[in-house]
C-alpha cells in the first residue's frame, strides 16, 4: 500500500471518529441540556404547538419562511426524541465538507482532491460553529449548503438563482450573493434569486400573515430575537459597537457607515475572485461580509469564516499556513485559548470571529489565479533526511528539514497554542490528594535509600537565611519563562536554523512531562505536612484539599518531573553548544544547576523531580534524533559574533594568519552538504544555513 494511501485512510478515520464523537457528545448529554434551541420548534409552546405568535418570546430567530418549511424535520425529530435531528445534522456536514471539497479552484492535483474532503470534515467538525449548532439542534448548515450548492461546476443559472433565493428567505443577508451575482455580469441569474426570495416570502406571509407582519416590521434579519444583542455570543458590527459603548442614533450612524463600507469593499473583492475562478472564496467574502453586516450574528451562523480558509495568501511557501492557521484557531478555540489572559487582549480575543469575518471580507490580499506565486510560491531551503548511525534512522525519512526562518507568526500561534494546552493538561491531571502523597512518599523512600533526601536540611538553611530565601523566591518565580523565551527569541533572530534544532526537542520534553503528570500525580515537599517550609507561597493550609488560589493557576500535583529543571537543563545545553565564549558556555551549564537548587531550597520539588526534568529533556532530544535523524548542532554558529562582545574572551585562540572559522575561501569545501529548494536544483549549503556539526548528545556519532 502506498504512502498516499495510508495518509488517506488515517484522514478519512480521523474524520469519521470527530464525527461520531461529536454526534455522541450531543446524544450524552440530559435531555434538558441537548438540542436546547430545537426546544423553540418542538417544545410546548414551540413552532409545532404555539397558538399565538412565534416572537411573542425572542427564542425563535429564524424568519417566517423557516418556520414553515422546516416543520416536517422538527417534528420527526420530535418523534425520535432528537437523535433524527443529530445525525441528520450529521449528515449535512459530511455533504458540506464534500461540496466545499469538490468547489475548490482549480487546477488542483489528484492528491489534494483525495485529501481535501477528510480534511474539510475534520475541521467543520472541530469547529465551534458546527459543535453549537450539535449542541443547540439549529439549522444555519441549511442555508450554507444551499450557497454552497450554486458553486458546483454543473449547476445551471437556473438552479443557482432558486437556491440562492432560497437561502436568502431563510437567512436575509445572503441575499448579498445575488448582489455578487449581479457585479459579475450574471443578472437573470441574480433577479431569479431575488424574485425566489420574494415569493418564499409571499408565501409565508400568506400562510403567517401575522409573523410575517411582526418579523419584516420590528427584526429584520434577526434583530432583537436570541440572546442580548450587546453580548458576546453576537458577532456583528452592531454587537461590537454597542460592546465598546456606543448607544442610541450614534451607534446606529457608525453601525450604518461601517456596514456600508464593508459591504462596498467586500462585495466587490468577492465579484473579483468569482471572476477569477475562485468561487468557493467569493462565497466565503460574501458570508463574511453578511455576518457583519447582520443585526444579530450567532455563533452557529459563522461557517461562511471557516471556508475562507481556501484563500492563497503569501509569495513566500513558508507563509502559506498563516491565514488558513489563523482562521482555524479563531474557529475551533476559545478566547482563553487564543491570547494570554491580559485585559488589553481581551476585545481581540473576544470579537476573534468577527475580526476574522472582516480580515476575509475587506482585508486579506488573497493571490490571483494568474500569480505566478499561485502554484510555485518562493521556495525555502530544506536539508535532506541525515542519516543515523542505525540504519533505521531517521524514522520519518520524508521529511525535509527547512533551513529558513519559520513565519514569526506561526511560531507565535503554535506556541501560544501549545502553552495553553499544556496549562490545560497540567492543571486536569489526576489531583486525588491520597495519591499523590502516596506517590510523595515513595519519592521520598527512594531518595532516602539512594541518600539523597537532603531536602528538609538544604530546605530549614533557605528559609533561616533571609537573602538567600529572598533571592531564590525571586529566581523562582522569574526565570522559569524568562530565560528560554528570551533563549528562544535570540536564537530566532539570530540563529534561524538553530532554533528549528533546538525547539522541538523542548516541545518533545514538555509533552513526556505532561504524561508523567498524568500517570505519576506527585505531591511536593510542601504540601508533604513533614515540616517543610514554602518560602515561595507561604503556608499553606493542608487541611484544605484546595490549597487557596493556587489551584486555579495549576495543578498542585504536578511535581514529577520538574519542568523547571527541565527547561533550565534544556536552555543550558542549548547555550554550552552555540555559545562562543567559554564564561557563557559555564554559565548556561550552571543555570540548571541552579535551578535544581531554588527547586528543593523552596520546597518546590524533590530531588528526583529534577532527575525526572533531565530526563523528559535527554528524551526529547532523542525522539528528535529518532524521527528526524537530526542529532547535530548547525554550523551557522561559526559564521559570525554570538554576541557583539567579540572581542572579549573567546573560546578558543586561533593562530597568528588564521582565518576565522566559517570564513574565507575554506568555508566552502567540497564536502559541503547538500541543500535542496523545490524546483531548484541541489547546491552546496553556505555557512550560515549549512548541515549540522557533530556534537555530543543524543544522535551524535
Amino acid at each position: 500500500m502506498s504512502r498516499n494511501a495510508l495518509v488517506l485512510g488515517a484522514l478519512w478515520l480521523l474524520a469519521g471518529v470527530l464525527a461520531v464523537r461529536q454526534a455522541a457528545a450531543v446524544l450524552r448529554l440530559p435531555p434538558d441540556e441537548r438540542l436546547t434551541d430545537l426546544e423553540t420548534w418542538i417544545g410546548e409552546q414551540g413552532v409545532l404547538h404555539v397558538s399565538g405568535s412565534l416572537y411573542d418570546g425572542d427564542a425563535f430567530t429564524g424568519t417566517p419562511f423557516s418556520a414553515l418549511v422546516l416543520r416536517p424535520l422538527t417534528r420527526a425529530a420530535e418523534q425520535s426524541l432528537g437523535y433524527a435531528w443529530t445525525f441528520g445534522t450529521l449528515l449535512l456536514v459530511v455533504v458540506l465538507g464534500l461540496v466545499a471539497a469538490r468547489s475548490l479552484p482549480g487546477p488542483v492535483s489528484r492528491r489534494t482532491s483525495l485529501l481535501a474532503a477528510p480534511v474539510a470534515i475534520s475541521l467543520l467538525v472541530l469547529s465551534l460553529p458546527v459543535r453549537n449548532t450539535f449542541t443547540l439542534g439549529q439549522t444555519s448548515i441549511i442555508p450554507v449548503l444551499l450557497v454552497l450548492f450554486t458553486v458546483l461546476p454543473r449547476t445551471s443559472e437556473r438552479q443557482t438563482g432558486v437556491l440562492i433565493g432560497v437561502a436568502a428567505a431563510l437567512q436575509p443577508a445572503l441575499l448579498l450573493f445575488a448582489v455578487v451575482l449581479w457585479l459579475i455580469g450574471r443578472r437573470h441569474t441574480a433577479a431569479l434569486a431575488g424574485i425566489t426570495f420574494a415569493g418564499c416570502s409571499v408565501l409565508a406571509w400568506a400562510l403567517m400573515p401575522h409573523d410575517s407582519w411582526t418579523y419584516w416590521t420590528h427584526h429584520f434579519g434577526g434583530a432583537g430575537l436570541g440572546g442580548p444583542p450587546d453580548g458576546l455570543a453576537n458577532q456583528s458590527l452592531h454587537g461590537l459597537l454597542l460592546r465598546v459603548g456606543f448607544s442610541g442614533p450614534a451607534e446606529l450612524a457608525l453601525l450604518a457607515v461601517g456596514a456600508v463600507a464593508v459591504a462596498v469593499v467586500g462585495l466587490r473583492r468577492a465579484a473579483h475572485y468569482a471572476e477569477d475562478g475562485q468561487l468557493l472564496l467569493a462565497a466565503a467574502i460574501t458570508g463574511s461580509v453578511a455576518l457583519a453586516i447582520s443585526p444579530t450574528s450567532w455563533q452557529y451562523q459563522q461557517l461562511w469564516i471557516l471556508l475562507a480558509v481556501v484563500g492563497r495568501v503569501g509569495r513566500r511557501a513558508s507563509d502559506r499556513l498563516v491565514w488558513p492557521a489563523l482562521v482555524v484557531l479563531a474557529m475551533t478555540l476559545n478566547r482563553e485559548a487564543l491570547l494570554p489572559d491580559i485585559d488589553i487582549l481581551g476585545h481581540i480575543g473576544y470579537n476573534a470571529p468577527l475580526l476574522a469575518a472582516l480580515a476575509a471580507a475587506c482585508l486579506v490580499p488573497f493571490l490571483p489565479r494568474t500569480s505566478p506565486a499561485w502554484d510555485n510560491p518562493d521556495p525555502a531551503p530544506v536539508a535532506e533526511p541525515v542519516q543515523g548511525r542505525f540504519a533505521w534512522v531517521p524514522l520519518l525519512r520524508f521529511v525535509r528539514r527547512p533551513l529558513s526562518r519559520p513565519n514569526l507568526m506561526l511560531e507565535l500561534m503554535f506556541i501560544r497554542i501549545g502553552y495553553f494546552g499544556y496549562s490545560y493538561v497540567r492543571a486536569h491531571a489526576p489531583d486525588s490528594r491520597t495519591l499523590a502523597e502516596s506517590h510523595g512518599h515513595q519519592v521520598l523512600t527512594a531518595e532516602k535509600w539512594l541518600h539523597i533526601d537532603i531536602e528538609h536540611w538544604f530546605n530549614g538553611v533557605v528559609a533561616d537565611t533571609p537573602w538567600l530565601r529572598d533571592s531564590m523566591n525571586w529566581y523562582y518565580s522569574t526565570f522559569h519563562f524568562l530565560v528560554p523565551l528570551s533563549l528562544l527569541a535570540w536564537l530566532y533572530l539570530r540563529r534561524p536554523v538553530t532554533y528549528r534544532w533546538a525547539r522541538t526537542p523542548l516541545a518533545f520534553a514538555t509533552l513526556l512531562a505532561l504524561v508523567g503528570f498524568w500517570l505519576y500525580p506527585t505531591a511536593p515537599p510542601r504540601l508533604m505536612g513533614l515540616g517543610f517550609i514554602d518560602t515561595a507561597h507561604g503556608p499553606q493550609d493542608l487541611a484544605n484539599p484546595d490549597f487557596g488560589a493556587l489551584t486555579k493557576l495549576s495543578n498542585q500535583y504536578a511535581a514529577m518531573p520538574s519542568l523547571h529543571v527541565g527547561w533550565s537543563l534544556w536552555c543550558g545545553v542549548v547555550i554550552a553548544l552555540v555559545a562562543p565564549y567559554l564564561w557563557m558556555k559555564i554559565l548556561g551549564l550552571m543555570y540548571p544547576l541552579m535551578t535544581t537548587a531554588v527547586i528543593v531550597g523552596t520546597a518546590n520539588h524533590w530531588v528526583l523531580d529534577a532527575v525526572g526534568g533531565g530526563v523528559v529533556v535527554a528524551a526529547g532530544f532523542g525522539l528528535q534524533y529518532l524521527l528526524f535523524g537530526v542529532g547535530k548542532r548547525p554550523k551557522e554558529e561559526a559564521a559570525g559574533p554570538l554576541w557583539p562582545l567579540r572581542p572579549l574572551l573567546r573560546f578558543r585562540k586561533r593562530e597568528p594568519g588564521q582565518e576565522p572559522a566559517g570564513s574565507g575561501a575554506g568555508a566552502e569545501s567540497a564536502s559541503a552538504p547538500v541543500v535542496s529548494v523545490p524546483g531548484q536544483a541541489k547546491a552546496p549549503v553556505l555557512p550560515e544555513t549549512a548541515e549540522p556539526t557533530e556534537v555530543a548528545g543524543p544522535g551524535s556519532r
